[in-house]
C-alpha cells in the first residue's frame, strides 16, 4: 500500500463520518511566536480549540505537513523522521444541538472509528494492535482515563481478542514488568501518556491547552527484544518491536496562572497519525523509509552509503524540499528562517 492510498482511505473515511476536509497549514507557523516550523497536525487548530468557531464547522480532518527538528538527532534509525504528514481528525466541542456537518464527538466515537480505520480500511490484524492510556497525575488533580480504558475493552473485546490492563506508569516500570499475556491496554504516567505542545504539565505555560492521550501500536512481531534497551519490552520500548502510528488526545484542559488547571469551555478531540509510520504497519516493514515515498530517494543514492546514512540524506532532502515550497529561505543569517539545522548530523 502507497502513502498516497492511505491518505486517501483516511480522508474517506473521515468525510463519511462527517467531516469536512481541510487543507494543510504551511510549515511556517502564522501568528504562533511558539514554535520555527508547524509541528504538530492541532498547531494550526489551537484557536479552535480553545473555543473559536471554525468556519467548517466541529468536525474537521485532514493530512497536514509537520517539522520537528528537535528529532533531528534520532533520524537514521527505522521510524524517525524530521519532516512527515499527520493524518488528523478534530471534535471541537461536543454541543448538544447538530449543525450542519454534525455535532462533536467524545472518546467511545474516536476510539471506536480508530479501530475500525485501522482494521478495516487498512486491513491490519486486530491482534497486532495495543494501546497505552493515561494513568492520572495525582500532582496536578487530573484523573486516571477510565473512560478510555472501559471504551478499548469493549472494542477488544468485540474483537475476540485479549483486553487485559497493565498500570505500568513508567517506562522503566515496563522494562521491568514486560508484558503478561492477556495485557493489551496499559497505563503510563504524564511522561507518555499526557499531550501538550510544551510536553508534560509541570513543564505548560499558562494558558497551554493540553490534556490524556492513548495511543495506538503496532507490532512487528519478526523482531525480537534487544535487552540493551531494558530487560523486557512494552509498547513504549524502543527496540523497535513496537510503533506507535496514532494518538487520541482528548484537550479537555488548560493550565490557568499559579499552574493548577481548569476545564477549557470545550472538550476536543484531537488526533494525529503518523501517515508514513502507517504506511508501514500497512505493509507490515518495520522501515519507514522502505515506504514508496521515501524509496524514490533511497533507491538513487551510491551503494557505497550506510542504510543510516541513507536514512539521514532522503529525509533531510525531502524535509528541505517541503521547507523551501513554504517559502523558507535557506540562510544561516536573520530575518531570514533558517534551513541550516541539516547541517549538524555531517
Amino acid at each position: 500500500m502507497t502513502a498516497d492510498e492511505v491518505r486517501a482511505k483516511f480522508l474517506e473515511f473521515m468525510k463519511a463520518h462527517g467531516h469536512a476536509i481541510t487543507p494543510s497549514a504551511s510549515l511556517v507557523p502564522e501568528n504562533d511566536p511558539t514554535t520555527l516550523f508547524t509541528g504538530s497536525g492541532m498547531q494550526p487548530m489551537i484557536p479552535y480549540l480553545l473555543g473559536a468557531r471554525h468556519p467548517l464547522g466541529r468536525r474537521l480532518a485532514d493530512s497536514q505537513k509537520c517539522f520537528r527538528a528537535e528529532d533531528i538527532d534520532e533520524v537514521g534509525d527505522n521510524r524517525h523522521t524530521t519532516f512527515f504528514e499527520m493524518l488528523g481528525n478534530w471534535s471541537l466541542g461536543d454541543p448538544a444541538a447538530p449543525d450542519k456537518i454534525g455535532t462533536g464527538y467524545w472518546k467511545e466515537e474516536q476510539l471506536q472509528w480508530l479501530f475500525e480505520f485501522l482494521t478495516e480500511e487498512i486491513a491490519l490484524p486486530a491482534e497486532r494492535l495495543y494501546v497505552t492510556v493515561f494513568a492520572g497525575d495525582e500532582e496536578n488533580g487530573i484523573p486516571k482515563d477510565e473512560q478510555s480504558i472501559e471504551v478499548w475493552r469493549n472494542i477488544f473485546g468485540r474483537a475476540g481478542i485479549s483486553n487485559g490492563l497493565a498500570e505500568l506508569g513508567t517506562v522503566a516500570e515496563g522494562h521491568r514488568q514486560g508484558i503478561k499475556k492477556g495485557e493489551r491496554i496499559f497505563a503510563y504516567d504524564v511522561t507518555k501518556n499526557w499531550w501538550s505542545r510544551s510536553g508534560p504539565p509541570d513543564g505548560m505555560p499558562s494558558g497551554e491547552p493540553g490534556g490524556p492521550d492513548s495511543e495506538i501500536f503496532y507490532e512487528f512481531t519478526e523482531i525480537e527484544h534487544d535487552k540493551k534497551y531494558g530487560e523486557y519490552c512494552h509498547p513504549n520500548c524502543d527496540c523497535g518491536r513496537f510503533l506507535e502510528i496514532g494518538n487520541s488526545v482528548f484537550m479537555e484542559y488548560r493550565k490557568k496562572e499559579g499552574g493548577s488547571f481548569e476545564k477549557l469551555i470545550q472538550r476536543n478531540v484531537d488526533f494525529g497519525g503518523g501517515l508514513e509510520r502507517i504506511t508501514a504497519a500497512a505493509n507490515d516493514n518495520e522501515d519507514v523509509f522502505d515506504i514508496d515515498v521515501f524509496r524514490s530517494l533511497t533507491d538513487v543514492l551510491p551503494a557505497v552509503m550506510t542504510i543510516k546514512a541513507k536514512r539521514i540524506v532522503a529525509d533531510h532532502i525531502r524535509g528541505a524540499v517541503f521547507l523551501i515550497s513554504d517559502g523558507v529561505i535557506p540562510s544561516n543569517k536573520e530575518p531570514t528562517i533558517r534551513l541550516n539545522i541539516f547541517c549538524k548530523q555531517f
